[in-house]
């Protein structure tokens, strides 16, 4: 069956956009069909790092999101990723609720996860708990600590949100941080992070060690990823036909 991805956090910067890029690509090299969506009005940097695998879509207009459950009536073992904008929650809790969106996703066989991208600041922790409130039991959560938007994160480890999140069955991973100087090279370039590593003379290609070190992040991470209900084998009672995409050019 399908499983979707909402990409949240509500704050802008703290690396929503990234993560949505990073399972774009997870997907991709274990040969997983998926499809994206860019809720982005302004930037869309889920659509142009990923043109082809990824779409515009509206959260501020039912008609807009109902895109995404179109996708899956269409394709009923797809896999979504919905990367959020900041300030998306109540749009995006709104349209959820009044159609019942969770029961009936469940009904499908759906496996909806919420991730929640932090940076170590108080706001994460505290847009945490507003996300729990909004949907309780049901979907999974995945909470993503960013140590490239944050070393420290003993705020959420001592909060009570987290705590809360975790009887909840929250997953709490921590993604690690590449380079700087390497993923600023990566996004001035629009380079899907399979482009980063490979491409040695298009234009704006990475020095080899800024490719080895986009091949040991991605690998690090790919293990965090890999214990993640994602994937067939992470999700015993779903059943996921894979098929083959295209890697981006």
């Amino acid at each position: 069956m399908a499983t979707i991805n909402f990409i949240g956090g509500e704050k802008g910067g703290v690396g929503k956009s990234v993560t949505a890029r990073l399972l774009a690509q997870y997907y991709i090299d274990h040969e997983m069909g998926f499809q994206g969506f860019d809720t982005d009005r302004s930037h869309q940097s889920f659509k142009r790092f990923y043109e082809g695998f990824a779409s515009n879509v509206l959260v501020d207009s039912f008609e807009g999101l109902d895109q995404i459950i179109d996708t899956l009536e269409s394709n009923p073992n797809a896999n979504l990723i919905v990367d959020l904008a900041a300030q998306t929650s109540a749009p995006l809790a709104l349209w959820i609720k009044e159609a019942n969106l969770l029961d009936l996703l469940q009904s499908m066989g759906v496996v909806v996860n919420f991730w929640h991208v932090m940076d170590d600041g108080k706001d994460s922790v505290e847009l945490l708990a507003k996300l729990t409130n909004s949907y309780g039991v049901g979907p999974n959560y995945i909470l993503v600590q960013n140590k490239g938007r944050g070393v420290n994160f003993n705020i959420l480890h001592q909060s009570e949100s987290l705590k809360n999140a975790i009887t909840l069955g929250a997953l709490l991973v921590e993604i690690p941080k590449l380079y700087e100087s390497t993923m600023r090279k990566i996004d001035e370039s629009n380079m899907s992070f399979w482009r980063a590593m490979n491409h040695q003379n298009a234009e704006g290609a990475l020095s080899l060690i800024d490719r080895q070190r986009v091949k040991i992040w991605l690998k690090a991470c790919y293990e965090v990823l890999g214990g993640l209900p994602i994937h067939t084998e992470n999700v015993e009672v779903i059943e996921i036909n894979e098929s083959q995409e295209k890697v981006p050019q």
